[in-house]
């Protein structure tokens, strides 16, 4: 009886084991993040997990697949010292209203994240293509919503972007501040923020607080919040 518990127990195991070798690279947690992982929990974990080292060799990857295009900015000094961040020059076909600074984690979760869902959901639900992304900054040396105390903001370590609205290539503008409303764009753009949560730490929009009437808040502090 004790051999057949113990041959049933084994036969579950190399069941298993079998099960985890045959797993998608996106479903193993043990697997190093690729470009092209699909959005999920296990790609989330693994964003949120990568070393500085990681995640500097996977924005050199996403630079030559063209999904971002960055250039290296000093270090510097002052209120709000910055080191090891960028400088985002466009994502690829999708230009910019302005280049802005990021931290390694934001601009390769932003590359993600345009590669993966602006782009996509502007093609199906908008019939037409991104072609540059408005926005109102991402560095900003300042305590959170310019209060005199109190913590640091994101945009003091170059760690959140603000997104104000999108151009199409058929001529379209769509503004968060109008959009968000508007019963054409709404959904779009409520998916957008829905789903910027698998690549951010936190998204903020409109329905969080009038401080975010006019752009998506895009940041890399917390694990998912996003409303």
């Amino acid at each position: 009886m004790k051999i057949t518990r113990w041959l049933v127990f084994v036969g579950v195991i190399a069941i298993g084991y079998g099960g985890y070798q045959m797993l998608p690279s996106w479903y193993n947690p043990f697997t190093p993040l690729m470009l092209n992982d699909p959005p999920g929990l296990v790609t989330r974990w693994k964003l949120k997990a990568i070393t500085d080292a990681q995640c500097q060799t996977l924005l050199a990857e996403a630079n030559q697949q063209n999904l971002i295009s960055t250039q290296s900015v000093a270090p510097s000094g002052g209120a709000c010292p910055l080191t090891d961040v960028v400088q985002v020059r466009d994502f690829g076909t999708v230009k910019l209203s302005n280049r802005f600074l990021a931290s390694c984690r934001l601009a390769l979760s932003s590359a993600l994240y345009v590669e993966q869902q602006v782009k996509p959901l502007s093609r199906r639900m908008l019939n037409s293509e991104v072609t540059r992304i408005d926005h109102l900054g991402s560095f900003a040396c300042r305590n959170i919503y310019h209060r005199a105390d109190g913590p640091l903001s994101e945009h003091a370590t170059a760690n959140a972007l603000d997104i104000s609205g999108f151009r199409l290539q058929n001529g379209k503008q769509i503004s968060v501040l109008k959009g968000w409303a508007h019963p054409q764009n709404q959904p779009f753009l409520q998916t957008l923020l829905a789903n910027s949560c698998q690549y951010y730490g936190n998204g903020l929009g409109p329905n969080y607080n009038a401080a975010h009437a006019n752009h998506f808040h895009l940041g890399m502090r917390g694990y998912g919040l996003c409303r």
